[in-house]
């Protein structure tokens, strides 16, 4: 079925600006809490919500990129600009992570005292401002990978800030201060395993890889279902953003007049849009032998 996309951005606009400003709040208040109790996992914190705000604002440009007209040079437009941003997004929280990782490895070599009154406050704060991002960012995170990118940062945010409480208390009670740079290594397990997961899905997305919500040989089957066809071949399947599915294939069919023909394609055109939201549909029709034409991805 049609998307209509017309209010999203000024408004997915508004609530990230809003994210924005919530996340840099938390990086500076997480910054001076940290060097003021001696938490690294704060400090690792607030540089995942510092990255967190850059990624927001990254979101926000791809989308508003997204609806520049398309020129003679760029006929897709700017669609993949929000690929790309997915992109940055989640090779700048690998390079976080190992970073974390390190500074968690030479922590737990060497014990700072941590002062876990200072520590539980801020991460309180912390969390409560990442928990308001993200419900401001739920909404449409499933239909836009960069909008679900800037939402899983905030929730990430959120998980790694109740992390952070639960070892503030611990220090608080039992003065167990290793438990600081081992939480640093959690946050940063997680912070890495949800990044890859975006980068290999925007890098599946650049290789022109059929989308994971489809089936290459159920939508070959739909088109050779379709009545007056005897075949398909050379059948193509790809999104250029985050909802823009593009199919191309050769169709097989008896010979006929080329008004007949087009009525055809365009039955096949809306037949694959109702099943499989298929936006965009170039379908070459060719005479031939079902038996010789009907071939596999080529």
């Amino acid at each position: 079925m049609a998307h209509d996309h017309a209010h999203e951005v000024p408004e997915s606009g508004a609530r990230l600006a809003l994210v924005v400003g919530l996340n840099l709040l938390i990086t500076l208040a997480e910054v001076v809490g940290g060097v003021l109790s001696g938490s690294l996992s704060l400090i690792s914190d607030a540089l995942h919500n510092f990255s967190d705000g850059v990624a927001v604002i990254i979101a926000w440009v791809a989308m508003r990129l997204n609806g520049v007209p398309r020129s003679d040079r760029y006929t897709f437009g700017y669609k993949r600009a929000e690929i790309v941003a997915a992109v940055i997004n989640a090779g700048t929280l690998v390079a976080i992570s190992l970073y974390l990782f390190a500074e968690a490895w030479q922590r737990l070599q060497t014990p700072e005292p941590v002062s876990g009154g200072i520590m539980v406050s801020v991460a309180v704060i912390g969390l409560l401002a990442n928990v308001a991002g993200t419900l401001l960012l739920r909404r449409g995170s499933d239909r836009n990978l960069n909008l679900r990118a800037a939402y899983l940062h905030l929730l990430s945010d959120a998980v790694s800030s109740l992390g952070v409480i639960v070892g503030a208390v611990a220090i608080i009670l039992w003065n167990i201060t290793w438990i600081d740079p081992l939480l640093t290594f959690l946050i940063g397990l997680y912070v890495l395993w949800e990044s890859l997961k975006i980068l290999w899905k925007a890098l599946e997305t650049i290789m022109l890889a059929a989308p994971d919500s489809l089936s290459t040989a159920e939508v070959r089957a739909a088109i050779q279902d379709t009545p007056g066809v005897s075949g398909t071949h050379h059948l193509h399947l790809w999104q250029v953003a985050e909802g823009d599915i593009h199919l191309e294939a050769h169709v097989t069919t008896p010979d006929q007049m080329l008004s007949a023909a087009d009525t055809l394609r365009q039955q096949i055109a809306n037949r694959l849009h109702d099943l499989f939201d298929i936006e965009h549909t170039t379908l070459q029709i060719e005479s031939g032998n079902a038996a010789c034409e009907t071939r596999d991805l080529k």
